[in-house]
């Protein structure tokens, strides 16, 4: 069922939730009714909101057991949701609330169907809490994102409604409750619906035809990839059976085809969980059958609202009436493109604007990424439909908040916290459309530059037109434009783009941001491959420290040898090794390679200072030889630096404790953006999008020092992929994965996919203490820290320096805030008092040199002050000029310079408003004096300071202000 609950091709497989979501948990097992049509009083499980009447119904509709629609009349998409979970609860069903569209799921990115919350039930992981339940799940899609608004039908976001039966009740009601509620509750005409089952499925068409009525003839057998649902390779499944309305029935019954969306669309799908799927792909029936259901709210409205598609039903249209103000179009009487463009806005906005609800930021990676690329999608179409500013006024200002408060207000009975939280929504909403719009223009005027370039040069070579990958990748990486946008404009103007070339640049950014040391030449000069040579390394460092190996292979400087001597820089390859190779973000091992020569003597000694892994699984040992000589077939002793590895075990379980203690403070939208295990300190980057408060850092580790303090001992295992996710292991979003993966678990902290060494106790790690946060990067934070006997050291450092502090201000600890303090403050009034006494004393020296000031001019009125007062500091030099104004009468023009420190130069011009009449301003008069020494400045017109690097030039550049200053004023004076 394409658009609603299952199959989900881009879910498999359907690992379970680490725990049930916390709403499911508080349910009351008291509602089980057993097997069959138990009921349960409506009143005892649902206190319905009041029901508002919509501007879209044209009556109340206020029973859950009303009828088909009388003609003429509109319901409201409200008014269907609400229907529903009544229609369901009072079938004994428990309406539970949405999950937030950030699943508690780690294998899923979003929330992207009904049954997400209730997988863990369904795979058998968690008990159920009630035998069967009803939600109004918000969920969001973007494998579809080109369809918005090129079908009726296809949406980012959108809300399933559900029905489910963990274990109750099954086909036969499931198939008669799913009629009952088309046909009698939303009154759909039965003539027009028709239905698919599972080709298999004799039970379920004969339930439809012989329990329901349906006729043979709209009853539809379809195969495995569109009626047979799956959680993975193995596991829970079953066959699918789905309801169709028929737009169009006078087109009769030969050669109808459910996938001609000009004539049918899909709007419920039952899945009917019966199967357990072997490793051999049999299926052996389960012991406990469950009822998963969806059904689109949006395509619900769209056929009882009777519009042509799902846009312009009161869910979405108002969006887009408001996107077609703010473009002073109307959408009723707009071209093909002009709907298609107000179609995105409406549809976008609506994802945008419940994902940043729920707690995503835009960022570069994982959910950040889906959020900021819708966000660039709609302000650009918003630029082609020619929204400019606000709408309120404001031609620079951003248009996406105002439309989104249109959504904010139909939110209501979606989501009622997001009206809560609107204000932090439309901020987020204009800080990062903003920010968008600077580089917007440029890169749309490269993109049109490229886009003509490449249609002019497929033209004169009869070519089809294709965009280069390294001018795909500039957009991206200095635009900022999302290569999806840029594929976009281009299929507009019939250019393909070159993918591969996109992927090899992103590539070659990737190696290139890679430290040197990271790096592992592994090509002879010939540029024969070493690696073809050598097989791939056995690891054993997760058992033990220390093993006995053969040397595969020597490299010195990129060329291979058969022997290295004392003194070289050498790169070891060995068949087997205990070194840790850098990977995840842990850094290398460090240790000793022995070549022994008699029981205690070695005769030669390697000192390894990093391991890297290359093509593949090749372990390159780099170090340098101590003594002896290393040559290749030798035996050699490999030993862990075992104090450096215990400092990595230490820091890298800890950074396992942060990303979960992150989660549970800041909340579960954050994710992983990057790491560093070191033997001194750890290095958690991660998605956010403000400074953490202090308190929340102090929240961070007291969660984790307690959980250090529990003694808990970690669980690794080594499974396949799918069973990692379904156990609810963490993956980082982007990295990839072999079919076998190592699982690092703290029971009931984290879990997650992890190669990397860890301690067996978190009581290992003895403390743990946050060193710095901040900002990396936009929507990016960085978290440094220190654990284990790093964390030690930092508190003994801190201690030693207090000590000192402490003896020097002949204080106790608690008394140094209050002491620095009272110190600071002394040396403020210290300060102003120098200050004080240095203005007086440039003040006097003004006194002194007034007397120096000349006459010039036809009339002679004008007096000019030219002078330099040796080491006077900016400040007094100024008040000299001040001073010197109020003395001298008008007109004057004074200029004053000092040199007051090695390599500085301050500069002062002060005209009186007779020299100032005369068309000559202090500011850019001094402004290129300053230029002479080196510098610049400026200011007002009657006062302006500079300054400058050059004190040897400051004379010559007083002798050209004084030069200056008598021919203008000779010139244009009186």
């Amino acid at each position: 069922m394409e658009g609603l609950a299952v199959p989900f091709p881009h879910l498999l497989p359907l690992p379970p939730f680490p725990k049930l979501a916390a709403a499911a948990a508080a349910i009351s097992t008291s509602t089980s009714t057993g097997g069959g049509g138990g009921f349960i009083s409506l009143k005892q499980q649902l206190q319905l909101r009041p029901r508002r009447r919509s501007p879209y119904c044209t009556s109340s509709s206020s029973s859950s057991s009303s009828h088909s629609q009388p003609e003429g009349e509109r319901v409201s998409g409200d008014s269907i949701r609400e229907r529903f979970l009544n229609f369901y609860a009072s079938r004994g069903h428990k309406v539970l609330p949405s999950a937030s569209l950030v699943p508690d799921d780690p294998t899923v990115l979003l929330t992207i169907a009904g049954m997400l919350q209730f997988k863990p039930i369904f795979l058998g992981n968690v008990p159920r809490q009630v035998p069967r339940a009803t939600t109004s799940q918000r969920c969001i899609r973007t494998n579809d994102v080109h369809n918005v608004g090129n079908t009726s039908r296809h949406h980012t976001f959108f809300e399933m409604l559900g029905n489910f039966s963990f274990g109750d009740y099954f086909k036969k009601q499931a198939i008669q409750w799913a009629w009952d509620l088309s046909t009698v509750e939303f009154g759909l005409p039965s003539e027009r619906l028709w239905i698919s089952v599972y080709q298999d499925d004799d039970e379920s068409f004969q339930l439809w035809s012989q329990q329901v009525g349906v006729p043979v003839e709209r009853i539809k057998r379809l195969g495995e990839d569109d009626n047979f649902w799956t959680s993975g390779v193995t596991g829970p499944c079953g066959p699918c059976s789905e309801i169709y309305y028929d737009f169009h029935p006078e087109r009769g019954y030969i050669d109808a085809d459910l996938g001609d969306d000009t004539r049918f669309i899909e709007f419920y799908n039952l899945v009917f969980m019966q199967y357990n799927k072997k490793d051999d792909g049999s299926l052996e029936p389960l012991k406990q059958m469950n009822i998963d259901t969806g059904l689109g709210l949006e395509r619900m409205a769209r056929i009882l609202q009777k519009v042509p598609n799902n846009y312009e039903t009161d869910l979405i249209l108002p969006i887009i009436e408001k996107a077609s103000e703010l473009a002073n179009v109307s959408y009723g009487i707009s071209d093909d493109q002009t709907k298609r463009y107000l179609k995105i806005v409406g549809d976008h906005m609506r994802a945008i604007v419940f994902l940043i609800s729920d707690g995503v930021v835009p960022s570069n990676v994982g959910r950040g990424y889906v959020v900021r690329r819708l966000i660039r999608r709609v302000v650009r179409t918003g630029r082609l439909l020619g929204i400019k500013g606000d709408g309120r006024g404001d031609l620079e200002g951003a248009f996406l908040p105002t439309i989104a408060e249109k959504v904010v207000e139909l939110s209501t009975h979606i989501d009622a916290d997001v009206k809560n939280r609107a204000p932090r929504i439309l901020e987020e909403l204009k800080r990062e459309e903003l920010r968008f719009v600077q580089t917007l223009e440029r890169g749309e005027k490269l993109l049109d530059e490229k886009l003509a370039d490449a249609i002019s040069s497929a033209e004169r070579n009869g070519s089809v037109p294709c965009l280069a990958g390294e001018d795909v990748f500039i957009l991206y990486d200095t635009y900022g434009f999302p290569m999806e946008i840029t594929k976009e404009v281009a299929e507009e103007r019939g250019v393909s783009i070159d993918m591969n070339g996109f992927d090899i640049e992103m590539d070659k950014q990737r190696r290139q941001s890679q430290a040197a040391h990271n790096t592992v030449k592994l090509a002879i000069g010939s540029g024969t491959n070493i690696a073809d040579n050598v097989p791939d390394t056995e690891f054993i460092g997760y058992e033990s420290l220390y093993c006995k190996a053969i040397v595969a292979s020597l490299v010195v400087n990129g060329d291979p040898a058969v022997q290295v001597s004392e003194g070289s820089n050498v790169e070891v390859l060995l068949n087997k090794t205990p070194f840790y190779a850098e990977s995840g973000g842990q850094i290398g091992d460090h240790g000793f390679l022995y070549i022994s020569e008699g029981e205690n003597q070695p005769k030669a000694v390697v000192e390894i200072i990093d391991v890297q892994k290359s093509f593949g699984n090749i372990f390159v040992h780099k170090g340098r030889v101590q003594k002896g000589v290393v040559e290749v077939g030798k035996q050699v002793e490999a030993t862990v630096d075992v104090k450096l590895r215990q400092r990595a075990k230490v820091h890298h379980t800890a950074t396992h404790l942060l990303q979960a203690a992150l989660k549970k403070v800041i909340g579960q939208e954050t994710s992983q953006a990057g790491s560093l295990v070191a033997f001194d300190r750890l290095r958690f980057d991660f998605n956010f999008h403000r400074p953490l408060l202090d308190s929340e850092l102090a929240e961070i580790e007291v969660l984790i020092n307690g959980w250090i303090e529990n003694a808990i001992l970690l669980q690794t295992k080594v499974m396949p992929l799918a069973d990692a996710k379904r156990a609810g292991a963490i993956a980082m979003f982007g990295e990839k994965y072999g079919e076998e993966v190592r699982v690092v678990e703290v029971p009931g902290v984290s879990m997650e996919l992890c190669g990397g060494t860890h301690v067996s106790n978190t009581s290992e790690i003895r403390g743990f203490k946050v060193i710095s946060e901040q900002g990396i990067a936009s929507g990016v934070r960085r978290i440094e820290a220190v654990a284990g006997e790093a964390f030690i050291e930092y508190v003994n450092a801190r201690d030693s320096y207090l000590k000192q502090l402490c003896s020097t201000l002949k204080v106790k600890p608690e008394e140094v805030t209050a002491r620095i303090e009272n110190l600071l403050e002394e040396l403020r009034v210290a300060r102003n008092e120098n200050s004080a006494v240095r203005a007086k004393a440039a003040v006097y020296k003004a006194s002194v040199i007034a007397s120096r000031a000349f006459l010039v001019g036809n009339s002679k009125q004008y007096r000019i002050l030219v002078e330099c007062l040796d080491d006077v500091d900016a400040e007094s030099l100024k008040s000299a000029a001040e001073y010197l104004m109020e003395t001298l009468a008008d007109p004057a023009a004074i200029v004053l310079g000092s040199c007051p420190g090695e390599g500085k130069v301050s500069l002062v011009a002060a005209f009186t408003p007779g020299v100032v009449d005369q068309g000559i301003q202090a500011g850019k008069f001094i402004g290129q004096i300053a230029k002479l020494c080196g510098g610049g400045g400026g200011g007002r017109p009657n006062f302006a300071q500079a300054g400058g690097r050059k004190p040897d030039n400051l004379a010559g550049a007083l002798e050209k202000a004084k030069s200056e200053l008598i021919a203008h004023l000779c010139e244009n004076g009186n």
